[in-house]
Order: structure tokens, then C-alpha cells, then sequence
């Protein structure tokens, strides 16, 4: 009777997980409590996910990478790209390897937030439109996480599976092997041949109504000392050589809408405007106009060096989606201002502070320095990258390199396990100022690390109530005589589909006791398995709802959910040719 309530726990929560109504850590803790309360799960034995090494190294991953971001390397790395004059084949070949290099080593997202601006840069400049190149360094960054074991969540824990069942984890290169080979190939694909299967969703003119990344729809106001007095609103573009894109106007409370070119501007006057950033700021200098949006947070903010001006992606679970930043009133509760925003395949033509915030909308934020990381985070955006990209001092790069260096060294010679050296690692980055104290916890993704706390009892349950036993029975029953790679390919198959509809931490602690299960009942080392969930695991190819890489390039990208098929669906072909036999070659069965 127990599996049986197990299995309709599961089921809902897969409902809720594909449904996405509720958020994923609130999905988990549902299922958790649910057990609990019916007797599944013992009272005592509820929050011990909490304290699981998947958990505590999870966490120290996300702060060792804002750390190696604070450094400034990410940041060097990003501008030696920009330089890139090579054509678009290259740079795509450029870019996904680097996405896919450091994201084997720090948070697969933020090593993707920091290339993104790099890469519509480099894919305007060729003429191209971002969508051929965002899609491919999200799927790069996936790619390049499978390839350590603190690449991507799924691999730690699979990696504290294998320890719980053989008394000894995976190592930190354990998945090197398999995952450097399917990286290899999946980036060479994605770079030569999947970039050209998805739709161009941008155009390259701006009379195109297509979402641009760097193009803002703001407000600026005539003081009387502006150049522009006293101009033709049609006359403008002469004066400053900006292609600024007047798209109404407010007088004296009164809103124009597509005023008319001959109109003489007025002090006091507020113009509506389009233009990407540089425009904007160039716009603003040489027209003598202020940004209606950056008011003064106090006298002592005036000149404030403390001040700056950064990019944020609404995320698909934050607070703001449907809210306005008149409604949220945004600057006495999140102390920052909004200067712009920019959202896909939709032309705003209505004051900033009554639009209607919606995943993948890209903010440009003001605020003080101290603050606005923070705000950014409670907000549940994703920033893009700061206005003035700050290089870290080498002196900090090093540092930060050689403690990351160490913490590494320690886990491969076996002096420390990997949940007791990171999280000292990231202590130190601390104490090193290296991370400023109050970006330790802002970095973490704490929805994550509650979704893996409360799944990972979860996922115990099914294995206790027999849950995984029958499913495996069924499994090797039904496949009687089945040689061992179908049956890999199977779960790899499986693990695959799992992915691209839930989260993919949560899809690995669901199927890491059915591998072990199979594996067990077939006789065969439970090793090629547990690799097989890994590698499906990192899988989110074929929707932007299966991983924060493929939520983050659909707003700045301009994809619809049905693009991601197009690349994803060969692309995960191409890995179950290429992924069970490395795996069976490195892990026997």
C-alpha cells in the first residue's frame, strides 16, 4: 500500500512540475509533507535532505562561482571575446567551447548570463540575428556541465548515490570521460549544423517588431537647457547621430501618441523613446536630456560613485510577472530604479511604470551598489551584466584560482570529500573579500537547494516503500532477454524525457534508485546507470521549461516554445548513439 501512495505523490508532482503554476520547491515540499503526514516518511527523517552532502555542495558550487565571477576572470575572458573579428562560424565555435569549459566548472547559468551580451555583440555585428547564437551557448552550457561532478546538480548527486550504495562516491573527474566525449561532439554539432535549424526570430533592421535585446523602450525629459529645446522632434536624430525612436510624447500630464515629426519640443517635455544602450547613453549626454526613470535616491546620492546601472532577465518564477512598477512601487521596496525595459515580439508604447512585467522582459536597473545585487535576486531576475564591466584585479583572479585550484587538488588526492572542501573554499573567498559577505547567501539559488532537500527524502521513499523495486521488475520483466546497452539506453531515454519537463535535479533523485534497482536485478554493476542518469540528466534539450539556461535565451532570444525541438530533438540523438557506448566502454556492466 505504501509504494501505492508513493506513486500518486510522484504522479501529482509531476503534474505540478510540467504544469508550472506552482513553483518546483514548493511542488517538492507539497510531496514532502504529503508522505509525512500519511506515513511514509517518518516525522524525524523529514529535513534530513537538508543536511545531505548533494545539498551542502550544491550550495558551495553557486558561491565558488559568483566568487570566480567577482574575481574578475569571467569578466576578462568575456571582453577577449568581444574582440573576436573572425566570422560567425567562429565565433559560435568560440563561445560555446568557452560556455562549455566554464561550466564544467562554476554554475552553468552564471557562465552563461556573463556570455550572453558577448554573444549578441559578436551576432549583430556579423549580421546575424541572436537567436542562431544564444540557443546554442544555453545548450553549451548543459553540455559542459555533465562533464565534472560539480558541472551540473545531477552529478553531485548521482555522485552521493553511488557513495550511499558502495560506501564510495563518484570522484570529481569520475565524469570526464563520458561527459567530455558527448560535450565535444554536442557542441561541434551545435556549432556547425544545430545553430542553422533554428528559426531566425530576430530580424536585422529596426523596423522590425521582433524583440532586440539592447532595445529599450524609456523616457527622457527636456530640461531647459537641453539642446533639443525648442527642436523638431523629427530633427533629432541630426543633432546627436543616434538613431533614437521617438515613440510618444507627455506634456503637461497630457499623453501624444505618435506625435507628430514637426513638434517643438519643450521644457519639461517627456519623450518616449527606443534605443539600445549605447545609443541611450550617448543620447542623453549629448542632448543635455535626463532619464525620467533614474531619480535621486537621496541628496547624498548625487555623483555617488556607488551608483550603478545593470541588466536583469525576468525570470519565469519571479514576483514581478503581471505587476508594473507602478504597483509594486519598485523604488521604496526594492530601493532601485527602472530606466528601461525591453520585451519580445511586442512593440510598449505606454509609460515604463504601467508595463506589464512577463518572463524573459529585460530590465535596466539603477541602484547603489550595495544594493542592487541583492535586489536583483529578491526579485528573482537573473542580471545580464553591469553597465561597466569592472576587471577584477589580477591579484584576485589568482587568489580566487588558486583557492579553487586547492579545494580541487584536495578532492582528486582524496584528503578531503567534496562536501567538506568546497564549502571551506567558499569560507575563504570570503574571508578573502574576494565575495563581498553579503553575496555569500545572495548567490545561492535557494529554490534549488529546497527542491533538493525536500526530494531527496522524497526519492528515498520510493525506495523503502518498493516503489523501485517494482519498477524495475516490471522493467526487467518485460525486457527479459534484453541485452544490457538497450536496457542503459532505456534509462538514458527516459531520464532524457524526465528532464525536459521537470527539474532536472529532481529527475535524477527519482531515478537513481529505479537504476540501482535494475541494475541490481539484471546482476550488473549499478555504475552504468547511475552514469546513464547523469548524462540524461543534463538532457533539457527539447523545451526552455527543463533548465534555467533554456529559460534565460528565450526573452532575449525571442524563441517560442516550440523552437527548442528543432536542435534539441537531434541533438539528444546524437548523444544516445554517442553516450551508451562511452558509458558501457568506461563503466562496464
Amino acid at each position: 500500500m505504501d509504494h501505492v501512495i508513493v506513486f500518486a505523490t510522484l504522479g501529482l508532482a509531476l503534474v505540478f512540475f510540467s504544469w508550472g503554476i506552482i513553483r518546483h520547491d514548493f511542488v517538492a515540499l507539497i510531496c514532502l509533507f504529503l508522505l509525512v503526514i500519511l506515513g511514509i516518511i517518518p516525522p524525524g527523517e523529514a529535513f534530513s535532505g537538508f543536511g545531505h552532502p548533494a545539498v551542502i555542495t550544491v550550495a558551495a558550487v553557486l558561491i565558488i562561482s559568483r566568487a570566480l565571477q567577482n574575481s574578475g576572470l569571467i569578466d576578462m575572458i568575456a571582453q577577449w571575446v568581444s574582440r573576436v573579428n573572425e566570422d560567425f562560424l567562429v565565433q559560435i565555435f568560440i563561445l560555446t567551447f568557452l560556455v562549455g569549459i566554464a561550466s564544467a566548472f562554476m554554475n552553468n547559468v552564471g557562465a552563461l548570463a556573463i556570455m550572453m551580451p558577448v554573444a549578441i555583440h559578436l551576432a549583430r555585428k556579423s549580421g546575424h540575428p541572436p537567436s542562431h547564437i544564444l540557443m546554442p551557448i544555453a545548450f553549451a552550457s548543459l553540455l559542459g556541465g555533465m562533464t565534472t561532478m560539480i558541472g551540473t546538480p545531477p552529478n553531485i548527486i548521482i555522485a552521493t548515490f553511488r557513495g550511499d550504495e558502495l560506501g564510495t562516491p563518484f570522484g570529481l573527474f569520475a565524469f570526464t570521460p563520458v561527459g567530455s566525449g558527448i560535450a565535444v561532439a554536442g557542441i561541434l554539432f551545435v556549432a556547425v549544423i544545430g545553430w542553422r535549424l533554428v528559426p531566425m526570430r530576430t530580424g536585422q533592421t529596426t523596423a522590425d517588431n521582433l524583440f532586440h535585446i539592447d532595445d529599450y523602450i524609456t523616457e527622457v525629459r527636456v530640461l531647459s537647457d537641453s539642446k533639443i529645446k525648442g527642436m523638431p522632434i523629427g530633427e533629432i536624430n541630426s543633432l546627436t547621430e543616434e538613431e533614437i525612436r521617438p515613440l510618444g510624447l507627455v506634456r503637461r500630464k497630457l499623453r501624444i501618441h505618435a506625435p507628430d515629426p514637426s513638434e517643438t519640443l519643450k521644457t519639461n517635455d517627456i519623450m518616449i523613446i527606443e534605443a539600445d544602450t549605447k545609443e541611450l547613453e550617448s543620447f542623453v549626454a549629448k542632448a543635455g536630456v535626463k532619464l525620467v526613470g533614474g531619480k535621486k535616491f537621496r541628496k547624498d546620492a548625487v555623483g555617488s560613485k556607488d551608483i550603478l546601472i545593470a541588466e536583469a532577465v525576468v525570470m519565469a518564477d519571479s514576483p514581478l510577472i503581471g505587476e508594473t512598477a507602478a504597483s509594486l512601487n519598485m523604488r521604496s521596496r526594492y530601493g532601485i530604479n527602472l530606466l528601461a525595459v525591453a520585451q519580445r515580439e511586442k512593440q510598449v508604447r505606454m509609460r515604463i511604470d504601467k508595463i506589464r512585467f512577463r518572463a524573459g522582459d529585460v530590465l535596466l536597473l539603477q541602484g547603489r551598489a550595495h544594493n542592487i545585487h541583492d535586489a536583483i535576486t529578491t526579485m528573482r531576475c537573473l542580471p545580464l551584466a553591469e553597465r561597466d564591466l569592472k576587471i577584477g584585479l589580477p591579484r584576485k583572479t589568482l587568489t580566487a584560482l588558486g583557492i579553487f585550484g586547492v579545494a580541487i587538488l584536495s578532492v582528486v588526492l582524496g584528503v578531503l570529500p567534496v562536501h567538506i572542501a568546497f564549502p571551506i573554499a567558499a569560507v575563504i573567498l570570503v574571508l578573502s573579500n574576494i565575495l563581498p559577505l553579503r553575496d555569500m547567501y545572495t548567490s545561492i539559488d535557494w529554490p534549488v537547494i529546497v527542491l533538493l532537500g525536500a526530494m531527496i527524502p522524497v526519492g528515498g521513499a520510493l525506495e523503502t516503500s518498493g516503489g523501485a523495486g517494482l519498477i524495475a521488475s516490471f522493467v526487467l520483466s518485460n525486457g527479459d532477454g534484453l541485452p544490457v546497452w538497450v536496457t542503459i539506453g532505456i534509462v538514458l531515454v527516459v531520464t532524457m524525457f524526465l528532464s525536459d519537463v521537470i527539474n532536472n535535479a529532481a529527475t535524477v533523485v527519482l531515478m537513481a534508485p529505479i537504476g540501482i534497482s535494475i541494475a541490481q536485478g539484471m546482476n550488473a554493476s549499478i555504475d552504468p546507470f547511475l552514469m546513464a542518469i547523469a548524462v540524461g540528466g543534463s538532457c533539457a534539450f527539447l523545451t526552455p521549461i527543463g533548465h534555467q539556461s533554456n529559460t534565460l535565451v528565450m526573452g532575449p532570444g525571442g524563441y517560442k516554445f516550440g523552437d527548442y525541438w528543432r536542435m534539441g530533438l537531434p541533438l539528444e540523438l546524437l548523444i544516445v548513439v554517442m553516450g551508451i557506448p562511452l558509458i558501457l566502454f568506461f563503466w562496464p556492466a
